[in-house]
């Protein structure tokens, strides 16, 4: 079984989270879309703009961890560096858009590149 590591980034905060395996699109995607959903929704009926990178990346390691860590609580990690065997990277932007990057070559060599060292899988694709 192929593990498939993903990063989750967002947009104005700087930490990275990490999932060891469950990181396609297929997987990730309808999870992260519904979650974010109701996010925004939340955010928009609250009237709550401060700090909302912060409270993003708190609720996607809750809801993720809920979702795709199982029994197994090391696959899923917050920090500031990135891994050179990730598959997938998803970016949310502040304008609530989610894109899926995969790494190129150059990224696994140096994965301090980020997204810089990535392209963007077109909708389409995915």
């Amino acid at each position: 079984m192929q593990s498939t590591p993903c990063h989750i980034i967002v947009e104005g905060n700087s930490a990275l989270i990490y999932a060891s395996r469950n990181g396609s699109p297929r997987k990730v995607l309808p999870i992260l879309n519904r979650f974010l959903e109701t996010f925004w929704q939340e955010r928009d009926t609250s009237g709550e703009v401060c700090d909302t990178p912060e409270c993003l990346v708190a609720q996607i390691v809750v809801r993720f961890g809920f979702e795709i860590c199982e029994d197994d609580y090391s696959n899923l990690r917050v920090g500031t560096q990135y891994y050179p065997e990730v598959e997938f990277l998803y970016w949310i932007g502040s304008d609530r858009q989610v894109q899926v990057w995969v790494p190129e070559p150059s990224y696994r060599t140096n994965p301090n590149w980020g997204l810089k060292a990535c392209r963007e899988l077109v909708p389409d694709a995915i």
